[in-house]
């Protein structure tokens, strides 16, 4: 028999990647991360101004793998999501209209078990949580380290790491992000376009009680969002053409917060920004196969989507918890765990979720970051007519949560 160094070998120990290897381990598998940074830097209290939506099902999966306990004091709940879209800044000023969307979590309260309809965390916290449990379950982390190639065979997969060593295993699971050499050993391409937008990211400190009430404002240069944090803070995101988001993010505070007071009003009184602006790109990039020989691929590797609807980390968390429950089904009939019929349960299982979402929110993003009359028009009466229809309403809550479709195990909150 081949004698493996590992049941897995995981190319990228972010959010995704350590997820996947916590959920590995605790399905009975060896895993070992590979990842080109030092691990130490996952526990850093570095602030890039990132913050993540994490719907309940993906919650439940961390509260199994013993990640949320780390997490909860950093959560906070979304229980009310409020979307508008109008021409002119201002995300709460001045009455509703009719274009406008409701979502409370109390409507699916019996199906949700009393979640919310999402936690937002930020990704500094999320890190530090997933690197503290990746440790204390004993998963071996070679950190830094890089992979510059695969070679598979029938029986192995064989992963060559920058500074000469080797590690074999029956599989590889690329995690690294949208540029991934396990991909791209592969022989996997990508699909995809630039939005000629930038995301301006940035947290803020309010006068006023947020309500774990969520706010997206759609404007014609792209969406604008207000996201609670801990602390009575918010996230955020704030979608500009390229060259006006780099402007945004080297104005002087002075102007960068006449321009905030502008969008944000002061329904929530007066506001401040904490900590430096940043810009980061919006693209969207959909690999066209998730699976190779002995090769499959999770979170950003496999998908990038527009963050126009929260859900990019939720997808690779999807995936972990899908891959490892096609593994742990497969270890218990003797199956290989790399063979062509054990990945093609797992691409079958992900596939359309993931295309699926990649193309909404190619519409909505199109659909929202435009001031045409007639889309304009048409998008204000779906939002009117969603708004009235309780049914409708509750169905995208529960999709945004989810846990709509054929759901793993972990993210009913249950073992493998």
């Amino acid at each position: 028999m081949t004698q493996y160094d590992a049941d897995v070998v995981i190319a990228g120990a972010g959010m995704a990647g350590a997820t996947f290897a916590l959920a590995a381990a605790h399905a009975g598998l060896k895993p070992i991360l590979v990842d080109p940074l030092p691990f130490e830097s996952q526990l850093a209290e570095t602030f890039d101004g990132r913050a993540s939506a994490i719907a309940y099902s993906s919650f439940r999966q961390w509260r199994v793998l013993g990640v949320a306990e780390r997490l909860s004091a950093h959560a906070e709940r979304m229980d009310h999501i409020l979307v508008t879209d109008g021409h002119t800044p201002g995300a709460a000023r001045g009455p509703v209209g009719a274009s406008f969307l409701r979502f409370d979590a109390e409507e699916i309260a019996d199906r949700a078990e009393g979640e919310p309809l999402g936690y937002m965390i930020e990704n500094r916290r999320i890190r530090a949580g997933l690197a503290e449990t990746v440790r204390a379950a004993g998963i071996e982390v070679l950190a830094p380290a890089a992979v510059v190639g695969v070679e598979v065979d029938q029986r192995c997969a064989t992963v060559r790491l920058k500074d000469g060593r080797t590690l074999t295993a029956p599989l590889v699971v690329g995690a690294e992000g949208r540029v991934s050499p396990v991909r791209e050993a592969a022989g996997i391409n990508c699909i995809g376009w630039e939005y000629r937008q930038g995301g301006v990211v940035a947290t803020v400190r309010m006068d006023r009680p947020h309500g774990g009430v969520a706010h997206e404002y759609f404007l014609p240069s792209g969406p604008f969002a207000i996201l609670p944090l801990t602390e009575n803070r918010a996230s955020l995101v704030w979608t500009e053409p390229k060259a006006r988001a780099e402007a945004l993010r080297h104005a002087s505070p002075e102007a960068f917060d006449a321009h905030l007071r502008r969008r944000f009003g002061d329904f929530l009184g007066g506001v401040k920004v904490e900590g430096p602006r940043f810009v980061y790109p919006l693209t969207l990039s959909l690999a066209e196969r998730m699976t190779a020989p002995r090769i499959a691929l999770l979170g950003d590797s496999a998908h990038g989507v527009h963050p126009i609807a929260g859900q990019g980390l939720n997808l690779g968390l999807k995936d972990a918890a899908a891959l490892a429950e096609v593994l742990v089904d497969a270890l218990r009939i003797g199956e290989d765990l790399g063979s062509e019929a054990v990945l093609e349960r797992y691409a079958r299982w992900r596939r359309f979720d993931n295309v699926m979402l990649a193309a909404a929110t190619d519409v909505f993003n199109r659909m929202f970051s435009n001031d045409f009359p007639l889309v304009r028009a048409a998008r204000g009466v779906g939002m009117a007519v969603v708004n009235r229809i309780g049914p409708a309403r509750r169905f995208f809550m529960t999709e945004a949560g989810g846990a709509v479709g054929d759901l793993p195990k972990l993210l009913r909150g249950q073992g493998l």
